[in-house]
């Protein structure tokens, strides 16, 4: 018998590529046009800048690059010693955490485990005065230590929900072997956990270093001394000036986004693999 309704008519036809494919080039646009402006502002000055900003007008002043340089390149070493040093502070005690989580089952864990998850509701900013209060009486105010402790301790929240499902999914036949082999919990960590879990570790990463690389309120509020002060807070006093020099400030722009632009080149393709398999395991 001869289908009356044809699967073919209800199936997108060539005539939809042209429609797709300007849709793809429209978002690109959107989304690489800043870059394009921010590169094109910092080979100018500020009378180029106004006569013509949207093209590209010789000459071009390489200079403003050496300039922007020269503003915030301690801010740069200061942000990524803060930013590797949390990051690698969060890891660690998110993968232990995780994995207790994750490997044992003990009386009220899973209440433990959701009021804990409870932070995740509790915005940053309302902890500042209090937070700022016991960073005093610690004596760490306007100490790196006063930064990275705080930021490796609300950063753990997301960190081990995202990696105790990743364990719970690791066959317990493999840490059954484990132990009999004699290894120990920390053993396990090393030799399982990590290497299983590596995709969703590097993307608990790179998102951890970002967040850190970005962060403006908690540096501002507990080193007080521009000298410590990492790029997010250099920035903002650079954008406050009153007489801005567009050139060297774009310029300054790009080179703050230098190292996560490395990172996510090194770290695209586990990135990648991580976001993946966690949409596949949601």
């Amino acid at each position: 018998m001869k289908n009356k309704f044809p699967l073919n008519q209800f199936l997108p036809t060539r005539g939809w590529e042209a429609p797709k494919h300007f849709f793809i080039w429209l978002v690109l646009f959107f989304a690489f046009f800043p870059l394009y402006m921010i590169l094109n502002i910092s080979l100018k000055n500020n009378e180029q800048f106004f006569n013509n900003p949207l093209t590209l007008t010789a000459p071009y002043f390489w200079s403003n690059w050496l300039t922007g340089w020269e503003q915030v390149s301690g801010s740069i070493y200061v942000t990524i010693f803060i930013s590797f040093t949390a990051t690698a502070f969060n890891l660690t005690v998110s993968i232990c955490a995780a994995y207790f989580f994750g490997r044992y089952r003990v009386p009220g864990g899973r209440i433990l485990f959701l009021l804990f998850l409870m932070q995740m509701f509790i915005p940053g900013v309302v902890n500042l005065i209090p937070l700022f209060a016991l960073l005093r009486d610690l004596s760490l105010l306007g100490t790196f230590a006063g930064v990275i402790i705080p930021a490796t301790a609300t950063a753990q929240v997301v960190a081990i929900y995202l990696l105790r499902n990743f364990i719970e999914d690791i066959p317990q036949d493999l840490f059954d072997s484990a132990q009999i082999d004699g290894s120990n919990d920390f053993r396990q960590i090393i030799h399982i956990v990590i290497p299983m879990c590596t995709p969703i570790i590097v993307t608990v990463a790179i998102l951890d270093f970002i967040n850190h690389w970005n962060d403006f309120v908690l540096p501002l509020v507990v080193l007080g001394n521009e000298e410590l002060y990492p790029i997010g807070v250099k920035l903002y006093q650079l954008d406050g000036v009153n007489l801005k020099q567009w050139g060297p400030m774009m310029a300054t722009y790009l080179i703050a986004s230098v190292p996560l632009i490395i990172l996510f080149v090194f770290g695209m393709r586990v990135f990648v693999r991580g976001i993946g398999t966690g949409a596949i395991k949601g």
